[in-house]
């Protein structure tokens, strides 16, 4: 997912689901009945997009990112370290909703913000794991970037992990997606990485019609047969995305449901995460409640760690099926 978030917005809540009266009162249910609400349990992986400009345009993309794509602006260091002192003024203020144990970066393609790797250097000299989304292409492979995630490697060992986007374990079907020749250019790059020693984990998608074994063994067989040590069969490692329709008609969840789907709104993505992104024309980021909605005003918190406490409602269809019924996570 390295622009990866699913499509975007406040749209859902505009076309067909608003026609049903669903996702509409932030409160309410089309029923009348009390919407499910998610508190932040505590902060495990705290986000970055690092800008939502990208150095090819998919199909379906989840942030529609693109070359053109720059609603999200690039992210400085200075401004992730800013985050990092917040974290640990949070803590300092007694607050034990900050338990962060990994710096996640996303895009767009992370590798197209010049500060990228001296972001992840921020993170990790304060001793987290620092997870990089990538789809291990041009961006990353220049021969600045290249040198930059080698020293980062030799300094920091496995504690640099870089999830690279394989939308299916064949050419055909992940260029369908990318573009043409985008499969090739993707295994070069996680061939280098591969070859250097990088932690790599990997992210598929599910709309192939693909039976879930079945797809972890097309995985494991290329990542066999190129030698790349990630375990098809992990979850963790090897992360198979549910497709996200903001067209198409889901159950909106209540406070009911929770017992009615034996969940607890404790193991859902926003009650462990946060992401930070910067608008825009906006002269700061903002701190949202999701990775997968960038672009909807009612999941953005405000400026700070310390307003990003608040509980989140699961007002979008996204919340519902990817979250709650997909069981869908960003971080591992």
């Amino acid at each position: 997912m390295d622009g990866s978030g699913p499509i975007g917005g406040g749209a859902a809540r505009d076309g067909a689901l608003t026609s049903l009266g669903k996702f509409v009162d932030p409160d309410v249910t089309a029923k009348g009945e009390a919407r499910a609400r998610v508190p932040l349990r505590g902060v495990e992986t705290l986000w970055f997009n690092t800008g939502t400009l990208c150095n090819i345009e998919c199909e379906n993309c989840y942030i529609l990112s693109s070359p053109t794509n720059d609603a999200l602006v690039y992210l400085t260091a200075d401004e992730v370290r800013g985050y990092l002192d917040q974290i640990e003024a949070r803590r300092a203020a007694g607050s034990s909703r900050w338990p962060v144990s990994e710096i996640g970066f996303t895009g767009g393609e992370p590798f197209m913000n010049p500060e990228m790797n001296e972001m992840a250097e921020a993170a990790l000299e304060r001793g987290y794991k620092v997870l990089v989304l990538t789809n291990a292409m041009a961006p990353m492979m220049r021969p600045r970037v290249k040198k930059g995630l080698k020293a980062l490697r030799e300094r920091f060992g496995d504690a640099l992990t870089l999830r690279i986007s394989i939308d299916h374990h064949t050419a055909d079907l992940h260029d369908r997606e990318r573009g043409q020749g985008s499969f090739d250019r993707m295994m070069r790059g996680m061939r280098w990485l591969a070859g250097e020693g990088f932690r790599l984990d990997a992210a598929g998608r599910t709309c192939w019609g693909e039976d879930e074994a079945d797809a972890r063994t097309g995985y494991a067989a290329l990542f066999a047969e190129t030698g790349v040590d990630i375990d098809a069969a992990d979850p963790s490692r090897c992360i198979l995305f549910p497709e996200m329709d903001d067209t198409v008609d889901v159950p909106e969840i209540t406070g009911a449901c929770w017992g009615i789907l034996d969940k607890s709104p404790a193991d859902i993505m926003c009650a462990t995460s946060r992401m930070v992104v910067k608008r825009k024309g906006a002269d700061a980021p903002a701190v949202l409640a999701c990775t997968l909605l960038p672009y909807d005003d009612q999941f953005e918190l405000g400026g700070t760690l310390e307003a990003a406490e608040a509980p989140i409602k699961l007002n979008h269809p996204h919340c519902a099926k990817f979250c709650v019924l997909g069981g869908g996570s960003c971080s591992a």
